[in-house]
């Protein structure tokens, strides 16, 4: 008969033994004598095995294939919010095989309670009662901080929420996934880089389509050159926000709304802000100045984020903007360097890069290039190159680990707001608006006001 125990102790012995630093003493954890360790026997080495396990790392093919990861390596994460956009974000985060999620928060119970339903019936097909605990849930998202046991958090709240939440984490020691748009105000952008800065963390805005091959090709086409010089891009998302204007209705009895309100002043419950589990639509508080901004930052989050990769101004921005008037049909930006953008009617969301010898439409999953042939153009080894992520979530995780910036670094989602922000407020003003992108200030009193908001006093942080 074969002695398989043997074999695979022999294979053990022989595959890990080389791995370890010569200074360790595999001796003295094994507790022989150097010139009897020939007579350890196999039995003795299986019960010795998990003592020295301690101290090696066992590489993952051989526990359990391409793509398995350790318990011990799975990152921790807590989710912020559980509506329609952390269910896509849950399943994208689980679908890496290198997550664990613990722990959820959210005001509207019904939808906290299925969030965690779902996590923990993903769980119970795949690993025993005693490997996961459970999803635990959470009213108030500073319980779930205070629990040193997780990793990261992925914020999936309305707008009027994200810079509370984030500056909180930070300061909590997590790790931060935040949608985007980044941040409802300017001034609370430039704050959430502080902050994480300060405490080290790693934070990634969920502009995704960095992530995507389409947006990437795009964006090298443009850096090397190859549709000359950029004169112009045109952005077609959607227009700003509206005051908030709808009616009062019956608030539900599992709904804590003025914790839903948290940094807000007192305003009516309508299920349009909050929609329940029978409501199949996309909350519409992304149309309301006072918790989001309408179609700039929804849409524009995402496309003016790839106009500014493409231009290089990951750390900078534009210099002027100007309302429609007599001499510009849409609302324009000026950059130092005499580029232009325009945002222009939504149609298709996308964007438009023009330049002296050609141009580069890219939307999602569309990419459309005159000379047609740069679509499929090689980006040689000697050509620019973009950070390249192939899956957003995995690249957070990735950074994670690394303790490095990932794709959409915080500093880039602030940015990128704050291009939108710029244009709503021009919108509001209707008068050209002078910015600092350095100093990031207007030359008008009264827009600089709107760099930051009136919030309640317990939630200035």
């Amino acid at each position: 008969m074969i002695d398989f125990v043997g074999l695979i102790t022999d294979f053990l012995l022989h595959l890990f033994i080389p791995l370890i630093k010569p200074e360790f003493n595999i001796e003295s954890i094994m507790e022989i004598e150097p010139e009897n360790k020939n007579a350890l026997s196999r039995r003795q080495f299986i019960k010795k095995a998990s003592v020295i396990s301690a101290f090696m790392i066992v590489p993952r093919f051989v526990l359990g294939g391409r793509g398995y990861t350790p318990p011990s390596d799975l990152i921790t994460l807590g989710f912020i919010g559980t509506g329609k956009q952390a269910g896509g974000l849950k399943g994208s985060f689980l679908d890496t095989n290198e997550v664990k999620i613990i722990g959820a928060a959210d005001v509207y119970g019904t939808k906290l309670q299925q969030f965690a339903n779902q996590v923990n019936q993903y769980y119970a097909a795949k690993v025993s009662q005693s490997q996961y605990a459970g999803c635990a849930t959470y009213a108030d998202f500073r319980d779930l901080l205070a629990r040193k046991d997780i990793d990261a958090v992925v914020i999936a709240v309305p707008d009027h929420w994200h810079s509370v939440i984030a500056i909180l984490a930070a300061r909590a020691a997590k790790d931060i996934y935040c949608e985007k748009p980044l941040s409802l105000t300017i001034d609370e952008g430039r704050a959430m880089v502080t902050e994480s800065r300060q405490h080290k963390r790693v934070f990634q805005t969920g502009s995704m389509q960095r992530s995507s091959a389409e947006f990437r090709q795009a964006v090298e086409l443009v850096r090397n050159g190859y549709i000359g010089e950029i004169k112009t891009i045109k952005v077609n998302v959607g227009s700003p926000p509206i005051p908030y204007n709808l009616p009062a209705e019956q608030l539900p009895a599992d709904l804590n709304w003025n914790f839903w309100l948290g940094p807000n002043s007192p305003q009516v419950y309508n299920h349009n802000l909050a929609p329940g589990l029978a409501d199949d639509f996309w909350a519409h508080w992304r149309d309301y100045k006072e918790f989001g901004g309408g179609g700039m930052t929804d849409w524009g989050a995402h496309m003016f984020d790839i106009a500014q990769w493409g231009l290089d101004m990951d750390s900078s921005g534009p210099v002027m903007i100007t309302p429609p008037d007599q001499d510009h049909p849409f609302l324009t930006y000026q950059y130092a360097n005499g580029i232009t953008m325009t945002h222009e009617p939504a149609g298709n969301q996308g964007l438009t890069f023009v330049g002296t010898e050609g141009t580069v439409h890219v939307e999602r999953g569309t990419l459309v290039t005159n000379p047609a042939s740069l679509k499929d153009k090689l980006i040689g080894p000697n050509d620019k190159h973009v950070y390249h992520s192939e899956n957003h979530y995995e690249d957070f995780l990735q950074a994670i680990r690394n303790r490095t910036k990932p794709i959409a670094d915080v500093e880039i989602g602030h940015r990128t707001a704050t291009v939108c922000n710029l244009g709503n407020i021009t919108y509001e003003l209707k008068r050209p608006l002078k910015w600092d992108p350095h100093k990031e200030v207007f030359n008008d009193a009264e827009a600089n006001k709107l760099r930051g908001r009136e919030m309640k006093k317990e939630w200035i942080v």
